[in-house]
Protein backbone atom coordinates (compact mmCIF):
# COMPACT_ATOMS: atom_id res chain seq x y z
CA UNK A 1 0.00 0.00 0.00
CA UNK A 2 1.54 3.51 -0.95
CA UNK A 3 2.07 6.11 1.48
CA UNK A 4 -0.36 8.68 1.74
CA UNK A 5 0.52 11.78 0.48
CA UNK A 6 -0.57 15.61 0.26
CA UNK A 7 0.67 18.55 -1.93
CA UNK A 8 1.21 20.89 1.03
CA UNK A 9 4.43 20.65 1.57
CA UNK A 10 6.02 21.70 -1.60
CA UNK A 11 3.35 24.41 -1.95
CA UNK A 12 4.60 25.84 1.11
CA UNK A 13 8.29 25.37 -0.18
CA UNK A 14 7.01 27.57 -3.38
CA UNK A 15 5.36 30.04 -1.62
CA UNK A 16 8.74 30.07 0.79
CA UNK A 17 10.59 30.54 -2.54
CA UNK A 18 8.39 33.05 -3.87
CA UNK A 19 8.51 35.21 -0.64
CA UNK A 20 12.60 35.06 -0.67
CA UNK A 21 12.47 35.79 -4.49
CA UNK A 22 10.54 39.26 -3.60
CA UNK A 23 12.46 40.11 -0.43
CA UNK A 24 16.02 39.52 -2.55
CA UNK A 25 14.30 42.00 -5.84
CA UNK A 26 13.45 44.47 -3.11
CA UNK A 27 16.95 44.21 -1.42
CA UNK A 28 18.38 44.78 -4.92
CA UNK A 29 16.10 47.61 -5.96
CA UNK A 30 16.58 49.38 -2.57
CA UNK A 31 20.83 49.03 -3.35
CA UNK A 32 20.47 50.09 -7.34
CA UNK A 33 18.35 53.30 -5.81
CA UNK A 34 21.05 53.81 -3.31
CA UNK A 35 23.84 53.63 -5.61
CA UNK A 36 22.06 55.94 -8.60
CA UNK A 37 21.58 58.55 -5.83
CA UNK A 38 24.99 58.60 -4.75
CA UNK A 39 26.16 58.87 -8.18
CA UNK A 40 23.86 61.31 -9.42
CA UNK A 41 22.64 63.42 -6.38
CA UNK A 42 26.10 64.04 -4.87
CA UNK A 43 26.20 66.46 -2.24
CA UNK A 44 27.73 69.74 -3.48
CA UNK A 45 31.38 70.46 -2.12
CA UNK A 46 31.17 73.77 -0.73
CA UNK A 47 33.85 76.04 -1.67
CA UNK A 48 34.53 80.00 -0.48
CA UNK A 49 31.83 81.64 -2.85
CA UNK A 50 28.58 79.18 -1.92
CA UNK A 51 28.54 80.45 1.17
CA UNK A 52 26.16 83.85 2.97
CA UNK A 53 27.67 86.32 4.99
CA UNK A 54 26.35 89.47 6.47
CA UNK A 55 27.21 92.94 5.28
CA UNK A 56 28.27 96.02 8.09
CA UNK A 57 24.60 96.66 8.39
CA UNK A 58 22.98 92.39 9.38
CA UNK A 59 21.71 91.72 5.49
CA UNK A 60 22.54 88.27 4.04
CA UNK A 61 24.99 89.08 1.31
CA UNK A 62 26.03 86.05 -1.25
CA UNK A 63 29.41 85.59 -1.92
CA UNK A 64 29.02 84.22 -5.20
CA UNK A 65 28.77 87.37 -6.18
CA UNK A 66 32.36 87.45 -5.95
CA UNK A 67 32.98 84.19 -7.92
CA UNK A 68 35.19 84.62 -10.75
CA UNK A 69 37.63 86.83 -9.14
CA UNK A 70 41.04 86.52 -7.03
CA UNK A 71 39.71 87.17 -3.76
CA UNK A 72 42.18 88.21 -0.43
CA UNK A 73 40.31 87.84 2.66
CA UNK A 74 41.01 89.40 5.96
CA UNK A 75 40.11 89.34 9.61
CA UNK A 76 40.60 93.17 10.63
CA UNK A 77 40.71 95.24 13.75
CA UNK A 78 40.73 98.67 14.52
CA UNK A 79 42.97 98.97 17.87
CA UNK A 80 45.69 96.51 16.73
CA UNK A 81 49.42 97.32 16.55
CA UNK A 82 49.28 96.10 13.19
CA UNK A 83 46.16 98.53 11.72
CA UNK A 84 47.82 101.29 10.23
CA UNK A 85 50.22 99.83 8.60
CA UNK A 86 47.66 96.96 6.68
CA UNK A 87 44.67 98.88 6.46
CA UNK A 88 46.93 101.02 3.85
CA UNK A 89 48.65 98.54 2.28
CA UNK A 90 45.54 96.65 1.76
CA UNK A 91 43.61 99.08 0.17
CA UNK A 92 46.34 99.90 -2.14
CA UNK A 93 46.34 96.65 -3.10
CA UNK A 94 42.96 96.77 -4.12
CA UNK A 95 42.99 100.10 -5.90
CA UNK A 96 45.43 98.75 -7.98
CA UNK A 97 44.44 95.63 -8.71
CA UNK A 98 40.85 95.54 -8.24
CA UNK A 99 37.94 95.96 -8.75
CA UNK A 100 36.49 93.92 -12.00
CA UNK A 101 39.13 91.02 -11.11
CA UNK A 102 40.40 91.61 -7.64
CA UNK A 103 38.94 92.23 -4.77
CA UNK A 104 40.18 92.81 -0.67
CA UNK A 105 36.80 91.17 1.74
CA UNK A 106 37.28 92.55 5.06
CA UNK A 107 36.35 90.59 8.51
CA UNK A 108 36.42 92.80 11.81
CA UNK A 109 36.87 90.27 14.90
CA UNK A 110 37.60 90.73 18.35
CA UNK A 111 38.63 87.60 19.53
CA UNK A 112 42.47 88.80 19.74
CA UNK A 113 43.76 91.33 21.86
CA UNK A 114 39.99 92.72 22.19
CA UNK A 115 40.90 94.45 19.30
CA UNK A 116 37.60 94.96 17.53
CA UNK A 117 35.54 96.39 20.19
CA UNK A 118 33.34 98.24 18.29
CA UNK A 119 29.64 97.79 16.65
CA UNK A 120 30.07 96.47 12.72
CA UNK A 121 28.82 99.70 11.60
CA UNK A 122 31.09 101.94 13.51
CA UNK A 123 34.01 99.35 12.34
CA UNK A 124 33.06 100.19 8.58
CA UNK A 125 33.00 104.05 9.48
CA UNK A 126 36.51 103.76 11.07
CA UNK A 127 37.56 102.11 8.34
CA UNK A 128 36.58 104.19 5.59
CA UNK A 129 37.10 107.77 7.57
CA UNK A 130 40.48 106.86 8.61
CA UNK A 131 42.08 104.37 5.45
CA UNK A 132 39.67 105.64 2.41
CA UNK A 133 38.38 102.02 2.56
CA UNK A 134 36.27 100.96 -0.67
CA UNK A 135 36.46 97.52 -0.47
CA UNK A 136 33.85 95.55 1.46
CA UNK A 137 34.14 95.46 5.47
CA UNK A 138 31.47 92.55 6.73
CA UNK A 139 29.82 92.23 9.94
CA UNK A 140 31.67 91.67 12.87
CA UNK A 141 32.00 87.70 13.72
CA UNK A 142 33.87 84.99 15.55
CA UNK A 143 36.56 82.80 13.65
CA UNK A 144 37.38 80.59 16.58
CA UNK A 145 35.80 78.21 17.96
CA UNK A 146 32.55 76.74 17.49
CA UNK A 147 30.82 80.17 16.93
CA UNK A 148 33.33 80.59 14.11
CA UNK A 149 31.32 82.13 10.87
CA UNK A 150 31.58 78.94 8.17
CA UNK A 151 32.87 80.92 5.42
CA UNK A 152 35.57 82.03 7.81
CA UNK A 153 36.06 78.20 9.02
CA UNK A 154 35.92 77.27 5.56
CA UNK A 155 38.99 79.23 4.56
CA UNK A 156 40.84 77.67 8.18
CA UNK A 157 40.06 74.02 7.58
CA UNK A 158 40.93 74.44 3.48
CA UNK A 159 44.82 76.21 4.52
CA UNK A 160 45.10 74.20 7.82
CA UNK A 161 45.84 77.54 8.94
CA UNK A 162 44.20 79.31 12.22
CA UNK A 163 44.56 82.84 12.89
CA UNK A 164 46.79 83.53 15.81
CA UNK A 165 46.29 87.39 15.63
CA UNK A 166 44.51 90.06 13.46
CA UNK A 167 44.66 91.00 9.92
CA UNK A 168 45.75 87.05 8.42
CA UNK A 169 45.02 87.43 4.99
CA UNK A 170 43.74 84.23 2.33
CA UNK A 171 44.08 84.83 -1.19
CA UNK A 172 40.86 82.95 -2.89
CA UNK A 173 41.09 81.50 -6.34
CA UNK A 174 37.99 82.61 -9.01
CA UNK A 175 36.73 78.92 -8.09
CA UNK A 176 36.36 79.59 -4.44
CA UNK A 177 39.59 77.95 -3.30
CA UNK A 178 42.14 78.44 -0.87
CA UNK A 179 45.42 79.28 -2.61
CA UNK A 180 47.59 81.12 0.21
CA UNK A 181 48.26 82.39 3.20
CA UNK A 182 50.16 85.24 5.08
CA UNK A 183 50.50 85.89 8.09
CA UNK A 184 49.49 89.68 9.58
CA UNK A 185 53.92 91.01 9.40
CA UNK A 186 54.36 90.19 6.18
CA UNK A 187 55.00 92.71 3.80
CA UNK A 188 52.12 93.52 1.13
CA UNK A 189 54.84 92.92 -1.72
CA UNK A 190 54.74 89.42 -0.79
CA UNK A 191 51.27 89.14 -2.22
CA UNK A 192 51.04 90.58 -4.93
CA UNK A 193 52.99 88.36 -7.50
CA UNK A 194 50.37 85.33 -6.02
CA UNK A 195 47.33 88.12 -7.56
CA UNK A 196 48.81 89.27 -10.09
CA UNK A 197 49.48 85.59 -11.20
CA UNK A 198 45.56 84.87 -10.41
CA UNK A 199 44.42 87.85 -12.40
CA UNK A 200 46.14 86.43 -15.23
CA UNK A 201 44.75 83.00 -15.64
CA UNK A 202 41.51 85.05 -14.94
CA UNK A 203 41.92 87.24 -18.07
CA UNK A 204 43.48 84.66 -20.00
CA UNK A 205 40.13 82.82 -19.42
CA UNK A 206 38.38 84.98 -20.46
CA UNK A 207 39.83 85.55 -23.88
CA UNK A 208 39.61 81.99 -24.64
CA UNK A 209 36.03 82.09 -23.96
CA UNK A 210 35.32 84.60 -26.12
Amino acid sequence: MEPLTTGYPLKYSVHKARIFVVFLSMVLGTTILCLLQLRFFKPKIKDFYSFEVKDSRGRIISLEKYRGKATLVVNVASYCQYTDKNYIALQELHREFGPSHFTVLAFPCNQFGESEPSSSQEIESFAKGNYGVTFPVFHKIKILGSEADPAFRFLIDSSKKEPRWNFWKYLVSPEGKVVKFWRPEEPIESIKPEVTSLIRQIIMKKREDL
